[in-house]
């Protein structure tokens, strides 16, 4: 798919800013981003923004909207960054074993987080916890992307495709051949597939869904696949220039997104793109789209060189886990009323929550823009 040449690079690129506006766009839409077209929407009617407010919004089961992309999109562009980190530290000569140290730990740490998004501290018995989450989807399947980056024997993407290919294929046939106890084999409802039913099996505490959890452990599995794939693209990008001019990596990651589309689309006629299972086909319909956003940013704010409007995204991006867990603990919205609550109540009705949002968001932002430009970043 993503064709590296083998080609070890001799040079790379300290830090790809279109990486750090990439993730930004992404966590943008989970940080309120979306909120705006909900709220137009509802105050307006407006035929476009009903469109985007649907759009912003998950299938009850199989399907595709543009929601469904933000999670993998995320894990995607945590394996590009994966060559440019543990690529570099290898070629340094830092020893295998303690870089998978830290590779564990930061999992470990990613899953303890999860939990205590999902629970908080002490507030509930153990039998009352939810123990996946995303930030331990995050942090498990980068995790074992990580690991077999590290160990295979040759860290090039002819090898890394068949890991790619033979995860999703494996998972496919897992889903479709081992049957599940007064279900059968191959049903892929939300409470007779084998997914949901070894979440219900062997997790402790309650799942999501009830009866389904869309962080579970097999579906961890292919997304696996997903942080790979990140990698693949990310060897793409680390080729040294001289080597593999920006246009032809950009060609590489056209050509492989299309063909991730195209494949996606037909697998998904007998195995349906569906998030909540993490499907083999959902991984390539998602993955193809973040091959093609990645290729629009790299050529713009890296190989254009048109930059100027990304400081917004990057300063969300840089610090993407902090804020993802500030969502969580801050209340934004308590300080955007304490500072333009008043402004907001003298605007005609219709534009007072469209500007609530809008407030909640530059308050959220101007505190992570001091963080940025103070250089202070959660780093797990």
């Amino acid at each position: 798919m993503i064709d590296s040449m083998g080609k070890k690079p001799t040079q790379a690129p300290v830090r790809l800013l279109s990486l750090d506006a990439l993730r930004g766009f992404d966590m943008f839409w989970i940080t309120g981003g979306e909120e705006i077209f909900h709220v137009l929407a509802k105050t307006t009617g407006w035929a476009g923004a009903v469109f985007m407010a649907d759009q912003f919004t998950h299938p009850s089961w199989n399907g595709f909207r543009i929601y469904d992309l933000i999670f993998p999109l995320f894990l995607f562009l945590a394996g590009v960054s994966t060559p440019f980190s543990l690529g570099s530290r290898i070629e340094k000569g830092d020893a295998k074993h303690k870089l998978l140290r830290k590779v564990i730990q930061r999992s470990l740490i990613l899953v303890l987080l999860g939990v205590v998004y999902n629970n908080g501290i002490l507030h509930r018995t153990w039998a009352e916890m939810r123990y996946p989450s995303v930030l331990g989807r995050i942090g498990l399947a980068g995790m074992f992307a990580q690991i077999i980056y590290l160990y295979a024997p040759v860290r090039t993407n002819q090898r890394l495709v068949w890991w790619f290919g033979g995860i999703l294929v494996a998972y496919w046939l897992m889903m479709i051949l081992v049957p599940v106890p007064n279900c059968g084999a191959g049903v892929l409802t939300i409470d007779c597939n084998l997914a949901s039913w070894i979440d219900r099996t062997v997790l402790p505490g309650h799942l999501h869904r009830v009866i389904h959890d869309p962080e579970g452990l097999l579906s961890t599995f292919p997304a696996v696949a997903t942080a790979l794939l990140g990698i693949m693209a990310g060897n793409v990008l680390r080729q040294d220039d001289r080597l593999a001019p920006s246009r032809q990596k950009i060609t590489q990651l056209l050509v492989a997104g299309v063909c991730l589309l195209a494949i996606g689309q037909i697998w998904g006629l007998f195995f349906p793109i569906n998030k909540n299972l993490w499907t083999s086909s959902f991984v390539c319909w998602v993955g193809g789209l973040s091959l093609l956003l990645l290729s629009l940013f790299y050529w713009v704010i890296d190989v254009r060189k048109y930059q100027r409007w990304t400081l917004f995204f990057v300063v969300i991006g840089t610090n993407s886990i902090l804020i993802y867990l500030a969502q969580h603990v801050v209340n934004f919205e308590y300080s955007a009323d304490v500072l333009f609550g008043g402004i907001i109540a003298s605007l005609p009705e219709y534009a007072r929550a469209v500007s609530a949002v809008v407030a909640y968001i530059a308050v959220q932002w101007a505190v992570f823009y001091v963080l940025y430009r103070n250089k202070i970043f959660l780093k797990v």
